[in-house]
Order: structure tokens, then C-alpha cells, then sequence
């Protein structure tokens, strides 16, 4: 996983300003959470690759705290929907409702109509409301009888999930889990970082208060424009282009795997890899940046074989394997 430490010193100018801007928002987000730095780091990618994250991790770990931290650090219109079994698509596309001063129908946005969706504990709803999100994550719209709605720019979908084994959970459809440029696992915190948590607590911190908490706007709109249209003056080389495509065709040839990653996952892996290179302080793309945005990137994206599962096999032990046999360009 990547390494939110790296020293960024760069090119100085508007990339610099806007690099600031973003390792602002790092810091402010820490304000508020502790030792999820690299969690931190793929939220910063996916806002400058405009895609969505997917967060799993044991109930406790921040995973919604890291959310709402973030949002309170932009300057963005944010909505929260919590997913529950009884939660209907159209409670997050919305719907049409009838005006009886009018006699007409009109439309009522639902939440989805914001920049920052954070979608609470996505997989304990079931996969037809999950669907919903389909077509706002891919195509940045929603279409509610036969009329297309676009959403605002920039818009981004964070969603928090439990682990599969856990009780009243339902697994993502793949055509849903593709849809996210990345799955951030927050893990259990360090000895060290647990009492840091702690003692926070017991100094009054309170998470469902971030202002108190001293966590501000310290990025827009603009600061992310800026910053992207940096990313893409990025370099990559071909060597680098063909090197995403053979560790992605690699994951279709593992005979661990029923499922490989798709030509959209190995863009995907393009992208991060560009902006991570950006965050670090270059214009160009080497090997060590995809190899790491490597797991989170694909680890979502391909299916395990069931004996490969029952013999203790993981994604990323795959993914592992993959990247130490791939020939790395030179």
C-alpha cells in the first residue's frame, strides 16, 4: 500500500499550490483520525482520479468518522444515506411526487444529489438498492422516467462496509464493486495508535463534533481542478502502459482466480498510479507507483476460486505473487 509519508517536494508554481492544498486536507483529516494515513491518502487519489472509494473494516475502526472528516475539510455539499434492508432505490435517486396545486408531477432529488455521497454501511442493503448507484457512479447521472439528471461536479461516492462474514450483510454485486477505483481496508489500530485514540477521548474529543475538533475547509473545488489538470500532464511512458497491462492480464492467466481484472480495471490502475506520482512530487510514473496502488486498485476486482479460498488464498496474496513474477521495466 502506498506511503502517505513520501517526501512531496516538487515542481513549485500552480502544481505546488495545488499540491498543498491537497497535503492540507491530509492534515486536517488527522485532526480527527488517527493512523489511517494511507486510508487518508486513497480518498486524496480517488478525489484527483474522479472516482469512488469503498472502505471496509471492522464496526469501530472510523471508517465513517474518516468520511465526514474529509467532508468537513472540502468545501463541498455532502450527504450521508445510512443503508439499511428496508431502503428503497429511490430513496437515494429520488422520485417523482405528485403536486396537487399544480397536478402535476415533479421531480424530488434525492441525496445522491450532492458532491460528497458517503454511503453508511453500503452492504447491509440488499443488491437492487445497492444497483441504484450503478448508473450515478458510472456515468455521473440518474434517470428517473426516461429523463437523465446530471449531478454536480465534482462527485464522489464514499461507502463504508462491513466485512462480508459479518451477520446481516449482503456481498456487493461485481458490477457494483467495479465501479469503485478503490477498496481501502482500515484495519485494527497499533497498540500506539489506540491509546492515542484514547486519549483523545479523554480530552474531551468528541467525534460527531469536527469543529470543535479544530478540522476546517481547506480545499474546493478549484483547489481540485487545479491539481487534476496537473495529474494529467503527468508522463507515462509505454513501458509503463504495458507493464499495468500485463500484471491486469496476469490476474486473468492466475489459476487461483475465476475472475480476472477487466480493461477498466487496469485504466483504473493507470490513473492512481498517475496521481500518486503527482502527490509524490514527480511529473512521471514509475513501476514502484503502480505496484503501490496496486491492491487497492485491484483487489476488488477479481474473484478467488473456492478451493484457492478454502486453502486461506486472499486477493491480495494474489495480486503479491503477481507483481514479484511480472517483469518490472527497466
Amino acid at each position: 500500500m502506498m506511503d502517505p509519508t513520501t517526501d512531496n517536494a516538487g515542481p513549485t508554481g500552480d502544481q505546488g499550490g495545488a499540491r498543498a492544498s491537497l497535503e492540507a486536507l491530509r492534515a486536517e483529516i488527522a485532526k480527527a483520525v488517527v493512523g489511517q494515513d494511507p486510508a487518508v491518502t486513497g480518498l486524496v487519489v480517488a478525489l484527483l482520479c474522479r472516482g469512488h472509494v469503498l472502505l471496509e473494516g471492522v464496526p469501530g475502526v472510523a471508517k465513517t468518522l474518516l468520511v465526514r472528516a474529509l467532508a468537513s475539510a472540502l468545501e463541498l455539499d455532502t450527504k450521508r444515506v445510512q443503508f439499511t434492508p428496508d431502503l428503497m432505490p429511490s430513496d437515494i435517486t429520488g422520485s417523482l411526487v405528485y403536486d396537487t396545486r399544480s397536478s402535476e408531477f415533479s421531480f424530488q432529488p434525492g441525496p445522491v444529489f450532492t458532491n460528497l455521497l458517503l454511503a453508511d454501511e453500503i452492504n447491509r442493503t440488499p443488491p437492487k438498492t445497492q444497483s441504484s448507484l450503478l448508473e450515478a457512479m458510472e456515468e455521473r447521472q440518474v434517470t428517473v422516467d426516461g429523463t437523465a439528471r446530471p449531478l454536480p461536479d465534482p462527485f464522489l461516492v464514499a461507502a463504508t462496509q462491513n466485512p462480508v462474514e459479518y451477520e446481516g450483510t449482503y456481498p456487493l454485486p461485481e458490477a457494483q464493486l467495479d465501479r469503485f477505483l478503490l477498496k481501502l481496508t482500515i484495519p485494527l489500530p497499533s497498540r500506539q495508535d489506540e491509546i492515542d485514540v484514547l486519549t483523545r477521548h479523554a480530552d474531551g474529543f468528541n467525534p460527531r463534533d469536527l469543529k470543535a475538533a479544530g478540522v476546517r475547509p481547506v480545499a474546493g473545488p478549484a483547489d481540485l481542478e487545479a491539481a487534476r489538470a496537473a495529474v494529467a500532464k503527468t508522463t507515462l511512458s509505454p513501458e509503463i502502459t504495458a507493464y499495468v497491462v500485463d500484471i491486469c492480464r496476469a490476474t486473468r492467466e492466475s489459476p487461483s482466480l475465476t475472475l480476472g481484472v477487466s480493461p477498466r480495471g487496469a485504466t483504473a490502475l493507470l490513473s492512481t498510479a498517475r496521481a500518486w506520482a503527482w502527490l509524490t512530487g514527480r511529473d512521471y510514473v514509475t513501476p514502484d507507483d503502480v505496484k503501490a496502488l496496486a491492491l487497492p486498485t485491484l483487489r476488488h476486482r477479481v474473484q478467488l476460486r473456492p478451493e484457492a479460498e478454502m486453502e486461506g488464498v486472499t486477493a491480495d496474496s494474489v495480486i503479491n505473487a503477481i507483481l514479484a513474477h511480472v517483469p518490472v521495466p527497466r
